[in-house]
């Protein structure tokens, strides 16, 4: 029996002097013990750990009972779990910290995934104990403890029905009660200002970073009637406020230039104490859902707070996940809301973040899958040319159009161009930089053809239209006798440089499409007993293979509606272009 073959190891043991036990003594106490709890003998290996005879025993080998007792009490059976509980209640007191603490940290990591919240839940209390019992070299215990946490946390699923993550909230608010002694010992040393335990400190920070980065980077806090984004807010709020209690000014993480002159030899570099993928989202809680907002400085500048922030909107806006870019879009669109309109100067196109965020945006507009993020781009887009001034939007606008390369980018530049034009033509609005010589380099740029006569019309239909409806806008709103745009001056070259080669690729165009429409035509008229033809249309370099002949000639129709459409506008702008000359 079990127990009795328990007892006889104990009892040998009992004899040997100084706890000089061999490792055939520890494996054979384990063996014997582990099968006496499988076994529902609790009771008896209770009375055997709280006999004070076996003191010397249960330090030394009673740690090795931690996992068996751990999965014990999980599988809940009521039977045996108060004795389970009491043994170790009792191993927790009598035992080694640095074995428990290892006991228990394998307990963590080897939890699956549907039972992390339960053992996470249980063993949050006596961890708790053991790093307590260390006294003032707990810093590096402390970090190992919740390095392994946290990582346990993070596989939790963040996102779904409302069960799926209730044990994440579960976990998040255990969480801040665990940390809560060490937060509050690191509070009275930095205010006593004697024996400051700066690895205590780094351990705790370390804690907030890891938590803003897993699980809050990838949860969503819009809907806050929800009880589990509730609490989740809650556990950004308290792990803001813990950064804030611990000494770390949240001004202070936000401001780049305090990136780069925090120093602090011996510790991590400051890329790893402050990950910006953390900061971002604390940019994020800050400026988005206005947790902790009530500690950020209200002198701070608009103007100043987009600056720092516009290295988090890169970086977030630079990644793929949605629970990335929707942060991006929306840090990015509450930092630009609170600056005033046409009030950022061209000098911040100097600074390499006010020229990478928009061509990030403009990856997010055009290639990700997610139609509501393409559209918040779009919007957001357009907000950030209503804050420049007029000197900066030129600049912009035309860096923006050489870099974006898709049409319909290219067409939203052109028709703020022309919005600006039109603005810049108003009585009292008149700028060097939307008439006359500025504006002409400008309008040479986006009254052009990519290829030429060559060009895929098709491809750049939006494009070639905001450019045809910018150029007709010119020629009737600016007259001649006044030529305030400069258009009149370069109404010849840009005759010959766009309007001429449009209209002989616009010729070539429809003639290719309706000699293939022709033939497919010939095709279905001769061909007998067959619904579909093999035919292979390449778009965007990839092959649609075996279209129907209703679906290659809808192609078609569409392709020769949208040729109308343009030669429609051409021929409203040769009409302008060919007139007598204006006069006032």
């Amino acid at each position: 029996m079990a127990v009795d073959q328990l007892s006889d190891i104990v009892q040998r043991c009992q004899r040997i002097e100084n706890d000089s036990y061999t490792s055939e003594d520890y494996d054979s106490f384990q063996s014997a013990a582990q099968k006496c709890i499988e076994e529902g003998h609790s009771a008896q290996v209770l009375s055997i750990i709280i006999d004070d005879k076996n003191k010397g025993i249960v330090r030394c080998m009673g740690w090795n009972l931690v996992g068996t007792l751990v999965q014990a009490v999980l599988k809940n059976d009521d039977r045996n779990l108060s004795h389970n509980h009491a043994i170790l209640t009792n191993l927790l007191q009598i035992c080694s910290p640095k074995e428990l603490l290892v006991s228990l940290l394998e307990q963590v990591e080897a939890a699956s995934p549907d039972v992390i919240t339960e053992t996470l839940m249980f063993l949050l209390k006596p961890l708790q104990k053991v790093l307590l019992k260390f006294g003032s070299k707990k810093a590096a215990f402390l970090g190992m403890a919740l390095s392994t946490l946290m990582n346990q946390v993070a596989r939790l699923p963040v996102t779904g029905e409302e069960e799926g993550t209730e044990g994440l909230c579960q976990c998040c608010s255990e969480m801040l009660w665990f940390v809560k002694p060490f937060v509050e010992e690191v509070k009275v040393n930095n205010c006593s200002g004697v024996g400051r335990d700066e690895e205590l400190k780094l351990e705790i920070l370390k804690f907030c970073m890891k938590s803003l980065r897993e699980p809050l980077l990838a949860v969503q806090l819009t809907d806050r009637d929800q009880p589990q984004v509730s609490t989740l807010c809650e556990f950004a709020s308290e792990i803001l406020a813990i950064l804030s209690g611990i000494g770390e000014s949240l001004p202070d993480l936000l401001c780049h230039m305090y990136l780069k002159k925090h120093a602090a030899p011996g510790f991590l570099e400051e890329d790893v104490r402050y990950p910006k993928e953390s900061l971002a989202n604390l940019a994020y809680l800050l400026f988005v859902h206005h947790i902790a907002i009530e500690t950020f400085p209200a002198v701070l500048s608009p103007v100043f707070i987009l600056q720092c922030n516009m290295e988090y909107i890169e970086f977030l806006l630079s990644r793929t996940e949605e629970s990335h870019l929707q942060r991006g879009l929306d840090l990015y669109e509450k930092s630009l809301v609170r600056v005033e309109d046409s009030s950022l100067s061209v000098e911040l196109l100097e600074l390499k973040t006010f020229i990478s965020v928009p061509q990030n945006l403009v990856k997010v507009m055009t290639m990700c899958p997610v139609h509501h993020l393409r559209s918040k781009g779009l919007s957001v887009f357009q907000l950030s040319i209503v804050k420049f001034n007029l000197q900066a939007k030129y600049k912009f606008l035309r860096c923006m159009f050489r870099t974006s390369h898709h049409s319909g980018v290219e067409g939203v530049i052109i028709k703020n161009v022309k919005n600006l034009v039109d603005f810049s033509l108003r009585p009292g609005n008149g700028n060097a930089w939307f008439q006359g010589a500025h504006l002409m380099p400008l309008l040479r740029l986006v009254l052009s053809l990519p290829q030429g006569a060559e060009t895929d019309l098709l491809q750049n239909l939006d494009r070639i239209m905001e450019s045809l409806n910018l150029l007709r806008y010119l020629l009737i709103r600016d007259k001649e006798c006044h030529n305030e745009t400069g258009i009149w001056t370069e109404v010849h070259a840009i005759h010959d440089g766009f309007i001429k080669p449009l209209r002989l690729g616009l010729n070539m165009s429809k003639a290719h499409y309706k000699a293939e429409l022709q033939s497919l035509n010939t095709k279905n008229t001769t061909r007998e007993g067959h619904s579909k033809v093999d035919c292979t249309i390449t778009v965007g370099n990839e092959n649609l293979p075996n279209l129907t002949p209703d679906m290659q000639l809808e192609a078609l129709y569409s392709a020769l509606s949208t040729f109308e459409l343009i030669e429609c506008v051409l021929g409203r702008v040769e009409e302008v272009m060919e007139a007598k000359p204006q006069t006032a």
